[in-house]
């Protein structure tokens, strides 16, 4: 019986060198035997390789994953140009180079610390999530709170033309707007009082140079547009919407429900927290 067992692996094993795999990637793991039997006839195998990365491979050599060993074909097998092993760290990885149908990269992120490899994890996610935006909407703004300061300058334009209260409105939504151009200031470890009041100049003069005047780490102000500081079109108009209807739903809200009991017990634990101890 276990002769007639080890017959029927062969057998398996002899048809997926007889179509001329040399590599042999499989979602289950691969026995001692079948690893050896491999490695006899030069086949590298692996086992308990991820779904997402199996996929992957069979997209980019444009092999076609099976189920089954009987009735195969070549015309299931995939290409590479080159396959090599390569340890990287103290991980150890498998190469595929020059698929002829590869539309991606495979990006290896190495750090000190977890904290900082999911940090440049999110920011690389970030950056390239923005450019597929770009490439899919066609349609770009200038970047660096240009577009923000931009429009705050037409808004407390238009604000004079309005009467009434409207006017404090229409004010402070565009002095709302100024809150990114601001924040990006701060974040690069500039003056942001300095920047704001440049960059509310040189926009509120109206020119189609100072348009497109954003905060530049560098210079302090710069045409952000021409330093490829963009930002996908459409997320711009997203985020907009999104603050705005946010904004509404706030002031919608003309009741608040108190609980008059828990917020004693709350200013009675911080009593107690804040008595000195004998």
């Amino acid at each position: 019986m276990v002769d007639a067992e080890w017959q029927i692996i062969y057998e398996k094993l002899q048809k997926i060198h007889d179509i001329g795999a040399q590599i042999v990637l499989s979602k289950l793991p691969i026995g001692d035997l079948a690893t050896q039997w491999f490695a006899d006839r030069g086949i590298f195998c692996a086992g308990r390789v991820p779904d997402e990365d199996i996929k992957r491979v069979s997209k980019s050599t444009g092999a076609v994953l099976q189920t089954t060993v009987n009735k195969l074909s070549t015309d299931v097998l995939g290409t590479c140009g080159k396959f090599n092993e390569k340890q990287i760290g103290a991980e150890r990885y498998n190469l595929f180079e020059d698929c002829p149908n590869t539309k991606s990269a495979t990006i290896v992120l190495r750090g000190g610390a977890e904290q900082f490899i999911k940090e440049a994890e999110r920011s690389l996610n970030d950056a390239i999530m923005i450019v597929r935006r770009c490439f899919k909407t066609n349609k770009v703004v200038a970047g660096g709170g240009a577009t923000e300061i931009e429009l705050s300058c037409h808004m407390k334009e238009k604000a004079t033309e309005i009467e009434g209260k409207e006017q404090l409105v229409v004010n402070m939504f565009a002095k709302s707007l100024e809150v990114i151009p601001k924040t990006i200031a701060d974040n690069a470890g500039l003056d942001s009082l300095d920047i704001i009041n440049k960059l509310r100049h040189r926009h509120g003069k109206g020119d189609t140079e100072n348009k497109f005047l954003g905060v530049d780490i560098n210079h302090g102000i710069g045409n952000t547009y021409e330093s490829f500081v963009w930002e996908p079109a459409v997320v711009k108009i997203n985020a907009l919407k999104a603050a705005t209807e946010a904004a509404c739903t706030i002031l919608s809200i003309d009741e608040t429900v108190r609980n008059p009991k828990s917020e004693q017990e709350e200013q009675q634990k911080r009593v107690k927290k804040s008595m000195p101890r004998r």
